[in-house]
């Protein structure tokens, strides 16, 4: 009797949770426009410290659904805009809160510009300089004082690659690179109305940000090349190699167990709500993809480091949420010291054959104990030796160490992210969780060898701080890039088809007195243009394997949709650097090639990447870039 009627009370629980969901919690709505009225589509609105997002639709307006009951900082962000922040929205059970919000294209926003009012209640008062009960011993959120300084962000000093005659340097080599971060850091600056600076912009990233249309490999292989050529738009008289590669995908249900132990910088540094808020509220979106064969730990650092949660099974969300939720900011940062230990309690709960993986979440802000990049740099490689790969996602703005996580993320076996908003979380951990936590081939390296009978001299576009010696392609005990579930990643090579002029220099080495450089005259003959070698490892194996492609040059056919909007990333970048090498670039160009390429763009990244550009356009990035 007892069960059944238990029975009928969870029934009654399940047929009415809907109704009692409604009940218990609150809505927030709203329209955004510009101050002429006009509707903004695409503007991102979250809650700060939650998971709670939504994006605005055609018409201007969004809703954020079943909001817990509570006070709240809400946050409206588009690109080419400047982003604000309705800081006490209260939100009652039962009650819907609107808010409409007018977003300008610069300068600052006063609260007199908001809208607001309340259906069926009073709730929200706004109250020019109150601190929020979110921030840390009741300090105010730093948007109370406008954006902190960025004097302190540090940047990795890249070379570009010059034109290098081919007959002299007949192969290029490099490992693949399939972060995405400075792509969301370059978006975060423009957000905020800054140009980003030169060393913040690798072309890589910005290419490899989004997914294209490659066809997966059907073979025993776990990569697929796939190679096209077209005019380089910035210089037409030049050719355009492009080389892609597609990771098979794995169903996130038949990803094998993971062993994940998540690296918390709780450090002083970490308080705003950028930082360590951001970070519990994109671990949350995490822990809801795991399953019951899955673990997590949790590891955080300050002035010491410790372990909050031992090794849990991923279907105890309660409890992983509750020491995620617990976490708070304070100190100095001991990241060496967190760095081992988090190793310590992975290696501790190692799954063969699993995915066994720390992943650090900080601003990069070391400064206890090992803090320097070298020192870093050898406690990671010597960690990585563990079959432990590592993950960095960073966050915030002011003190970024952009440079060094970098770093730490090559050298570690893994991959870098940086997460700017709730959004770009979801991106990384939930609609692409498989590539950034499973690896599927490591050690990943390119060699490519040019037709001297076909090209002049070529250039690498990006992937400077990935270029590896020709003699290391066939090292497998150099270390490399990896790929994960999905991921695809693409390279661009520019080239001076042989027999035409071109105004840029081409380095030429001085004349050799003991040999001479001779060409196969099988060359001549050969409709290649290049010829692509790529070697990879299993993810527990030490031999790689060898895949090679033959390029030919398609001369007047037409380009594919995807290259298309490949160049344009290309073209912005080579703007957004300022590089010596950018040609004609312009970015009416790259606003109507890309136009043109959007494709199904499921996710709108795309059109995101448009206003991207817009915001450049008005902040007169081609007259910096011809200076």
């Amino acid at each position: 009797m007892r069960r059944s009627l238990l029975a009928i009370a969870v029934l009654a629980i399940v047929v009415a949770g809907p109704h009692l969901l409604a009940q218990e919690t609150g809505r927030i709505e709203g329209k955004i426009t510009d101050p002429a009225g006009k509707p903004l589509e695409g503007t991102q609105v979250h809650l700060a410290t939650t998971a709670t997002v939504a994006l605005s639709d055609k018409s201007g307006h969004f809703a954020l659904e079943r909001v817990r009951p509570g006070t709240y900082v809400l946050i409206a962000r588009r690109i080419g805009f400047t982003s604000h922040e309705v800081r006490n929205v209260v939100v009652a059970a039962g009650k819907t809160t609107t808010i409409d919000i007018q977003l300008t294209a610069t300068g600052a926003i006063g609260l007199s510009e908001i809208v607001v009012s309340v259906a069926e209640a009073g709730g929200l008062q706004l109250q020019p300089g109150m601190i929020s009960a979110d921030a840390p011993e009741g300090r105010p959120y730093p948007w109370q004082f406008g954006p902190p300084p960025a004097d302190r962000e540090e940047y990795g000093h890249l070379v570009e690659s010059p034109f290098l005659d081919v007959t002299a340097n007949p192969l290029s080599t490099f490992a693949v690179d399939v972060d995405r971060a400075s792509y969301a850091n370059v978006r975060r600056l423009l957000m905020d109305g800054r140009l980003p600076r030169v060393d913040a912009v690798r072309i890589e990233e910005m290419l490899n940000y989004f997914t294209y249309d490659y066809a997966e490999p059907t073979g025993p292989h776990p990569l697929a090349v796939h190679t096209e050529v077209a005019p380089a738009p910035w210089r037409p008289a030049h050719r355009l190699v492009r080389i892609g590669l597609q990771g098979r995908r794995i169903e996130t249900g038949n990803l094998p167990a993971s062993n994940l132990v998540f690296l918390l910088d709780v450090s002083g540094s970490m308080w705003p709500a950028n930082k360590l808020p951001l970070v519990k509220a994109a671990f949350r979106l995490l822990v809801e993809q795991l399953r019951a064969e899955d673990r997590v730990a949790i590891v955080v650092y300050a002035g010491a480091a410790g372990q909050v949660l031992a090794s849990t099974e991923g279907d105890r969300k309660t409890d992983i949420l509750a020491a995620i939720d617990n976490l708070e900011a304070g100190g100095s940062t001991a990241g060496g010291a967190g760095i081992r230990l988090a190793y310590d309690v992975a290696q501790r709960h190692l799954i063969e054959g699993g995915n066994n993986r720390v992943i650090l979440a900080t601003d990069g802000d070391f400064n206890v104990g090992v803090s320097g990049e070298g020192e870093l740099v050898r406690l990671i490689e010597e960690k990585r030796k563990s079959g432990v790969f590592l993950t960095i996602v960073s966050v915030g703005e002011g003190n970024l160490q952009d440079r060094k996580m970098e770093q730490l993320a090559d050298h570690g076996n893994g991959n870098y992210a940086y997460i700017d908003n709730i959004l770009e979380a979801r991106k990384v951990f939930v609609q692409e969780m498989g590539g950034t936590l499973h690896t599927i081939a490591k050690d990943v390296k390119i060699q490519v060898e040019f037709n001297p009978a076909r090209v002049r001299a070529y250039r690498l576009i990006g992937y400077e701080n990935r270029l590896l010696r020709d003699e290391e392609f066939g090292d497998d005990a150099k270390d490399a890039g990896d790929v994960g579930s999905g991921h695809s990643v693409t390279a661009l090579y520019e080239i001076i088809p042989a027999g035409v002029a071109s105004d840029v220099k081409v380095w030429v080495p001085d004349s050799l007195r003991y040999q001479t450089v001779t060409v196969d005259p099988a060359a001549a003959a050969s409709p290649e243009l290049v010829y692509v070698k790529l070697r990879y490892k299993a993810p527990g194996g030490d031999e790689s394997r060898l895949l090679t492609h033959a390029v030919r040059d398609a001369a007047g056919g037409a380009s594919s949709g995807e290259f298309r909007f490949q160049t344009a990333v290309a073209e912005f970048a080579l703007l957004l650097r300022h590089s010596e090498f950018r040609g004609d670039a312009n970015l009416v160009r790259v606003l109507e090639r890309a136009r043109g390429a959007l494709g199904g763009d499921a996710n709108g990244y795309r059109a995101e990447f448009l206003r991207l550009v817009e915001a450049a356009q008005a902040l007169g990035l081609e007259k910096v870039a011809s200076r």
